[in-house]
């Protein structure tokens, strides 16, 4: 059976400390560590995939760091993103704030062959804690009106809806654009994983 390979450009972006690089390490390698490693500039991670029967993804996650001075480079970061991962501290109200800033950055700085978007999901990180600074209600209201395609809480220390995010970010991208558009490359044995949907969950990811 032919198989055919699709790369996509993850960018993972938000304020520092919201745990960018804990949700990608957990998605990536499954691990977690409690210790606060800054990012410096961006890290880069493969992780393949194996989407259906005849479609393989590649997906690069880029973490890219949050401090202020790293802003003028994101720029060159977000070039040929396919897709975008906005991430939130739900105990800290400012972090929250600040990703309506990050997605007019990205809008401003980048878009998609056909000249659309890039589609960004909004991750509600740290639910595994109590003291939320936000209500569920208003971060639905908050990715409705500044154009995120849904939203997730998500806990990269108790794993929770972490690969499920990903996967409603890459189905998006799967599902907006044809096969012909992106790069592939033909592999003549194939694995044939099951397939899991996430959840329509009760915080409105969709």
């Amino acid at each position: 059976m032919q198989c055919r390979e699709h790369l996509f450009k993850i960018l993972v972006i938000g304020d520092g400390k919201v745990g960018k690089t804990s949700i990608v390490n957990r998605y990536a390698n499954d691990k977690f560590s409690k210790d606060y490693r800054m990012t410096v500039g961006v890290d880069f991670t493969m992780k393949v995939v194996q989407w259906s029967d005849t479609d393989t993804v590649r997906l690069q996650l880029w973490d890219i760091a949050g401090q202020e001075r790293f802003i003028s480079m994101t720029r060159i970061y977000y070039k040929e993103a396919s897709g975008c991962v906005v991430a939130f501290d739900v105990t800290n109200f400012n972090s929250f704030c600040s990703c309506i800033n990050w997605k007019k950055d990205l809008d401003s700085k980048a878009m998609l062959p056909s000249g659309a978007l890039v589609p960004c999901i909004l991750l509600a990180n740290k639910c595994d804690l109590t003291d939320w600074a936000v209500t569920k209600e208003r971060i639905e209201q908050f990715s409705q009106e500044h154009g995120f395609i849904g939203w997730m809480e998500t806990s990269a220390k108790d794993n929770k809806n972490i690969s499920e995010s990903v996967r409603y970010l890459v189905d998006h991208i799967m599902m907006s654009h044809s096969k012909d558009s992106w790069p592939q490359e033909k592999k003549e044995d194939c694995v044939n994983l099951e397939r899991t949907v996430p959840e329509n969950n009760e915080q409105g990811c969709c």
